[in-house]
């Protein structure tokens, strides 16, 4: 093995970066290792980005997948004003809103989701051993199973996730309880 690359932004990549790995210990190949498919730099970028939510000045676009785990990370970490449990549920629904987005039966905000993710959210910081800053936090989530969106069905099965209940209140997973 000659040497390890990481590739920014490559889409596929845990996946990709296994079968890299694999080739290269069978045929002794350079490794491209492909990074998360979100990553930060500084906790000012996290702040910029979810302060900017909290007031429903980001766009639709900006409001990823990362950017749903940064504001889970930066609220409990950075906002002891804010309950994200009690609080988070009605942020969501007034920033889609503020986009042009409806809260409806089929579309918008999800208790289940967003509660869940609020679980991962506080089991993954009482995994970290050594304090790190907010964007930090974020992301070595992105770099786990936890950096993609189809976590959820780990836990909970499509028909009962996307069902009006678990979009309107908490819905225990039913395939099994949420670990890291």
């Amino acid at each position: 093995m000659r040497g390890i690359w990481v590739a920014i932004n490559h889409p596929g990549a845990f996946q990709q970066a296994s079968l890299a790995l694999l080739n290269a210990v069978i045929f002794q190949e350079e490794i491209v290792v492909p990074a998360a498919l979100y990553h930060f730099s500084s906790d000012a970028e996290v702040e910029r980005l979810v302060e900017r939510f909290i007031a429903c000045e980001l766009s639709e676009k900006e409001w990823t997948h990362g950017a749903h785990w940064a504001g889970a990370f930066y609220i409990i970490m950075q906002r002891p004003d804010i309950d994200a449990e009690r609080d988070m549920p009605n942020m969501i629904q007034r920033f889609n809103n503020s986009v042009g987005g409806e809260n409806t039966d089929s579309a918008g905000y999800h208790e289940t989701i967003t509660q869940g993710s609020l679980v991962i959210a506080r089991l993954f910081l009482e995994a970290q051993n050594d304090n790190p800053p907010v964007y930090e936090v974020c992301n070595r989530l992105f770099a786990t199973k936890f950096g993609k969106s189809d976590w959820l069905f780990e836990f909970w099965t499509k028909n009962v996730l996307f069902s009006v209940k678990a979009r309107h209140e908490w819905v225990k997973p039913n395939i099994k309880p949420l670990t890291l």
